[in-house]
């Protein structure tokens, strides 16, 4: 079952001259639980998809589709809404609240929700699954990088999203914490069926994933099925 679809695709920013064209033509799928990385060079189009995918941009022309709702069509009051119930962010810079502890920046979301309760079971359960539950009191600037970003993954989990949408998630890690936290996100993608897209110029990081999508030039290039994309110890 596709829990993400694109249809002709495509972003074109500015006008007459000045016009760049950053996504052109883009049709895929995404089917639930799959982790998907999304390559290519910088300036490809790569974070466009993402935005885009996420609502917070639209499309110049195309439709996307996320658990079967074509997301351009809604106003913004309602996309915004849909939009926290349905997708969560991951950032390569963290985007943690310095005045919140780390508890309190995973359970933001939800208090801007006044349709959800905050699961309070729930945010320690993934606090404990992330190996922070011990730091839930500490401020982000009382954690290292590695911490932040796992603080930052439960904040994009504690609301459940159908999709994980991770831009550059681990640009800003060494390599011994760029293992750990790809790691935690494919366990995330397992135990909580996550779909998962992920933007990332490091080769050896998408060489892990169910599925790659090379783009170049706004334009999808060439993909790549690794796993089978769902269930079972070979997935990503």
């Amino acid at each position: 079952m596709s829990i993400l679809e694109l249809r002709h695709v495509e972003k074109i920013y500015g006008e007459k001259e000045n016009q760049v064209k950053a996504l052109r033509d883009i049709s895929m799928q995404v089917k639930e639980g799959e982790f998907v990385a999304i390559v290519g060079t910088s300036g490809s189009g790569k974070s466009t998809l993402l935005n885009l995918v996420g609502g917070l941009d639209v499309p110049t022309a195309g439709k996307i589709f996320v658990k079967g709702r074509e997301i351009g069509s809604s106003s913004r009051k309602k996309l915004t809404i849909f939009r926290r119930r349905n997708i969560g962010f991951v950032f390569q810079n963290y985007s943690l609240i310095p005045v919140l502890n780390a508890y309190d920046n995973v359970a933001l979301p939800l208090t801007f929700d006044r349709g959800s309760c905050i699961n309070r079971n729930y945010i320690e359960e993934l606090l404990r699954e992330l190996g922070i539950w011990e730091k839930r009191k500490n401020y982000p600037s009382e954690l290292s990088g590695g911490q932040q970003q796992r603080v930052a993954i439960a904040r994009a989990l504690v609301n459940k999203p159908a999709i994980l949408l991770a831009d550059e998630p681990t640009g800003n890690l060494d390599s011994a914490t760029t293992v750990e936290v790809i790691g935690l996100l494919k366990t995330s993608s397992k135990k909580y069926n996550q779909t998962i897209l992920m933007v990332t110029h490091n080769e050896a990081i998408a060489q892990t994933c169910d599925r790659i999508v090379h783009i170049e030039d706004g334009m999808v290039t060439a993909e790549r099925q690794l796993f089978s994309g769902k269930g079972g110890d070979d997935v990503c």
